[in-house]
């Protein structure tokens, strides 16, 4: 058996391109069928949020980018159309936005225990559909006992920033390759793809490097 590609993505939990993204790539994945292993990094987009963000995801976006209120409605409309089409029902009414240092320990320590995959997924959509609030220890370590996690070890490690420095390495990380955006997908340590590429995009970076990885494990 070929040895498994690995993927290494830089994300936030609060950016509606890095789920749309995620699918994306998951779907490319698929039509790829070769063994991929994914690992998730932590990116903060807004790393000066307060935990309590008085306001919408319109005023933050309107403040934070200096756009019209109007332009960022329609903005959120056309993402919203994006992320339905693989659906993903994105609900800015109910979205609370906050700062996500905390939710980014809470993958890490998922991966310490082997779970990162499906916490990534269940912070996206309780962060985007559900209308949880990510900057609160109590309701993250609600969300990892969902997916079988020790809740009251999530308070603890939480409490502690324990994966802190974790964190602020894979944001160290990311500077030195140069990512200002997200997502991004650094493949095989060697190939980086920006944004939320199509699915056919995704399967063709993994095929072509799936070919090369086998033409140099052939070479005598």
């Amino acid at each position: 058996m070929s040895e498994a590609i690995k993927v290494d993505v830089w994300s936030d939990i609060a950016c509606p391109w890095c789920y749309i993204g995620k699918r994306r790539f998951e779907r490319g994945a698929q039509r790829f069928g070769g063994d991929v292993e994914v690992e998730y990094h932590s990116f903060e987009l807004s790393p000066d949020t307060p935990v309590d963000f008085e306001g919408s995801e319109i005023d933050f976006l309107a403040g934070h980018k200096g756009l019209p209120p109007e332009r960022v409605t329609e903005m959120l409309a056309r993402v919203t159309g994006i992320a339905e089409q693989l659906g993903l029902h994105y609900d800015y009414d109910a979205l609370q936005h906050t700062n996500t240092v905390k939710a980014h320990q809470l993958l890490h320590y998922a991966k310490a225990h082997g779970r990162q995959l499906e916490m990534k997924e269940r912070l996206l959509k309780a962060y985007f559909t559900e209308g949880r609030h990510l900057g609160r220890d109590a309701e993250l370590a609600d969300l990892a006992a969902e997916i079988g996690l020790d809740r009251e070890d999530v308070l603890r490690s939480l409490a502690g920033d324990e994966y802190l420095a974790a964190v602020r390495e894979d944001e160290r990380t990311a500077a030195e390759y140069g990512i200002n955006g997200v997502p991004f997908f650094v493949i095989e340590g060697r190939y980086g793809v920006s944004g939320a590429q199509d699915e056919a995009t995704f399967e063709s970076v993994l095929r072509q490097i799936s070919e090369e990885k086998a033409a140099i494990g052939a070479q005598p």
